[in-house]
């Protein structure tokens, strides 16, 4: 099963919350509220990196990292959720920040930390610009994003943070641009790098990790995939973004652990207030999928009952479910068939 979940590294996660590597470059004080909210992210303490990034924020006017992360946390929650964009809100810090780091490149051209801003900046815009189909402005704004991730470690090659940019980007262009006779096949200088920046990036090392474990699971190396999801969340337990990704590894090797996994994710959300059911049809049905093939057809059946049986969704969860209810009602149907 192939899940939007693997489209996640290849847009997000080139731009996710990445912040600069060693303490060298910023002051403790912003290194540490950075650290401290990016820690809350992953364990999807919204609220408590939203705090950090506030004060992120009020502590340096001149410097965009606060306005970036505040847009990423928005993103983010909305995202594990389910919910809807804050488009405007997110708009709005983005393109300030973006107008802030440009100013500030301007201004001393040769600072690889107003140029890494800048970078993460463009590449935030880019993605909330392809979130909207707005595909123009967001490959023009990633592109711009990915050089200059590139000039950073033209600058300086230890600099690890943007090795998690640069070697998602290389991975998946190479991918899928493929057929293009003009893309030169650059995936394993992509999980290179990508390993580079696990072992040596100072913030960005589990964005690097998450983004290798979607590519192992492109290339079908479900074992590695497996040993990596599970040695992250050994620091993780909690986190959905590293479960997520383990239980799809799972699929192909032990679909009983997959669904175990995949589980424990539903819970989580069943747990929580205020949901609008996406997430958790999505999961009820990977889960029917998998009892399917196991031959549990009588699980199967009545997870896809459960789903169909759901009322009073939203518009906009309907809209974002596709063509998910029909593959659902498909596979119900069979099961009655049998």
């Amino acid at each position: 099963m192939v899940h939007y979940k693997v489209l996640f590294p290849f847009i997000l996660i080139s731009v996710f919350p990445i912040a600069v590597s060693a303490q060298n470059f910023l002051p403790a004080k912003t290194d540490s509220l950075i650290t401290n909210g990016i820690n809350s992210i992953i364990l999807q303490n919204y609220d408590k990196a939203e705090n950090y990034f506030n004060e992120l924020d009020s502590l340096d006017k001149v410097n965009p990292l606060g306005k970036i992360y505040l847009a990423v946390v928005s993103i983010s929650k909305s995202f594990d959720r389910g919910d809807e964009y804050k488009w405007d809100y997110i708009s709005n810090l983005l393109e300030e920040a973006k107008n802030i780091a440009e100013e500030n490149y301007k201004q001393k051209p040769k600072s690889i930390l107003r140029l890494y801003t800048l970078a993460l900046a463009e590449g935030y815009y880019a993605y909330v610009k392809g979130l909207a189909s707005n595909w123009l402005s967001a490959l023009s704004n990633g592109y711009d994003a990915i050089k200059n991730f590139e000039k950073c470690v033209i600058l300086d090659s230890t600099f690890y943070e943007a090795y998690t940019a640069i070697g998602t980007f290389k991975y998946w262009k190479s991918k899928k641009g493929s057929f293009l006779p003009m893309v030169s096949d650059e995936r394993n200088l992509g999980v290179k790098y990508l390993k580079l920046a696990i072992a040596k990036s100072r913030h960005s090392n589990y964005l690097a990790v998450n983004s290798l474990l979607w590519i192992y699971i492109d290339k079908k190396e479900y074992q590695k995939a497996i040993n990596l999801a599970n040695k992250i969340l050994t620091k993780y337990p909690k986190s959905r973004l590293f479960k997520w990704a383990l239980a799809r590894a799972y699929e192909s090797v032990d679909m009983n652990k997959s669904i175990y996994v995949y589980k424990q994710i539903l819970n989580d959300y069943e747990s929580m207030k205020g949901l609008n059911g996406y997430q958790k049809i999505v999961l009820l049905h990977l889960i029917a999928q998998l009892e399917n093939r196991l031959g549990n057809k009588k699980a199967a059946l009545d997870l896809t009952n459960e789903i169909l049986n759901m009322k009073n969704l939203s518009e906009y969860v309907l809209d974002k479910l596709d063509n998910r209810l029909e593959r659902v009602k498909n596979l119900r149907d069979s099961l009655l068939n049998e």
